[in-house]
């Protein structure tokens, strides 16, 4: 008859056989993890199940708790004319028919026909524009424009520029070139007199060359003025506040012309003028002329004038070549 501690060992052999069986057969079954992060791009087709779809609703958007504590705790603002609550941009409106919109169309319109048939161009441009609170007279300059070309990404003719002011007496005879990554991005300027004894090399952005400018020789032209007028309707678009008339009967210099205002009549942060005017030559499908205004200083006064810039005789394709643009020409001042 077996002892105790024999029996005893016998029950607990058997007992750690029958858990270690249990144990392999749980993992015979055991998924791999892999297959608990499957997508249903990596099953069988026949094994795919969808999503149910959500449903929409016209449930207008929920506040967020600060907004629901704020418009229901914060006393309510007494609203001037003169001083209208902020609004916010809505994304959406991109979506939807705007005011603006035949602006866009009228300015993208004219800027495929610049890159796609307009290479370079002589002009007369008259300019001038308010820097710190004053207002100067016109400036008048002869004006060789080159427009840049590319291929495939690869600017194949730089953007050029070539100015010789004629007007008013302290700037006449002043001239200026600029090419594109040429000079190390520099413009070279020349003055009249004794002044133009040596050529003076100026970073375009740096204080010299911006002195009485809001922009850098770098945005001059016709395609960068359609190209300015495209991205500040976009902006626009995100806002209500805005007021659009194309006028078919314009005239510039007796050049028929389409003229499209814009006008903000609330003042805003995100609004750069009062009031904007840009004339679009019929003939040559170019912007020739910019205006722009701010609001009025005082209650039914008149906009105050910000800058303005009209091209006057434009010829395009001149048949410019890299002479016009540069120094070393016979016909210029440089020395």
């Amino acid at each position: 008859m077996p002892s105790k501690s024999a029996l005893f060992c016998s029950t607990l052999l058997a007992l750690i056989a029958h858990v270690l069986v249990t144990d392999a057969q749980c993992q015979q079954i055991q998924l791999p993890p892999q297959a608990l992060t499957q997508t249903q791009a990596d099953l069988p087709s026949q094994t795919r199940r969808q999503a149910p779809r959500p449903t929409l609703t016209t449930t207008p958007p929920v506040q967020s708790v600060a907004q629901t504590q704020a418009s229901s705790q914060a006393p309510m603002a007494r609203q001037s004319p003169s001083h209208p609550p902020a609004l916010t941009p809505v994304s959406h409106k991109l979506h939807t028919p705007h005011i603006i919109d035949p602006a866009i169309q009228l300015a993208m319109t004219s800027l495929q026909h610049i890159r796609a048939n307009v290479q370079d161009y002589e002009a007369i441009l008259v300019k001038r524009c308010r820097v710190g609170g004053v207002l100067p007279e016109p400036q008048y300059a002869k004006v060789k424009i080159r427009n840049r070309k590319t291929l495939g990404g690869a600017i194949q003719t730089p953007m050029s520029v070539y100015l010789r002011f004629l007007k008013p007496t302290d700037v006449s005879g002043r001239e200026v070139v600029w090419v594109e990554n040429q000079n190390n991005g520099n413009m070279i300027v020349h003055e009249s007199g004794l002044k133009g004894m040596v050529n003076v090399t100026l970073d375009p952005n740096g204080y010299l060359a911006m002195r009485n400018q809001r922009y850098p020789i770098t945005e001059i032209g016709i395609e960068n003025l359609a190209k300015k007028l495209i991205e500040r309707c976009h902006r626009d678009r995100q806002h209500d506040e805005c007021d659009f008339q194309l006028y078919n009967d314009a005239k510039i210099a007796k050049r028929e012309c389409r003229m499209l205002e814009v006008v903000h009549p609330n003042k805003r942060p995100h609004f750069d003028f009062y009031r904007a005017r840009v004339y679009i030559d019929k003939e040559l499908n170019l912007p020739i002329r910019y205006a722009s205004w701010s609001w009025p200083t005082t209650a039914g006064g008149e906009p105050v004038l910000e800058e303005e810039y009209t091209y006057l005789r434009v010829k395009a394709n001149a048949g410019l070549t890299d002479q016009d643009f540069d120094i070393d020409n016979p016909a210029y001042g440089f020395r």
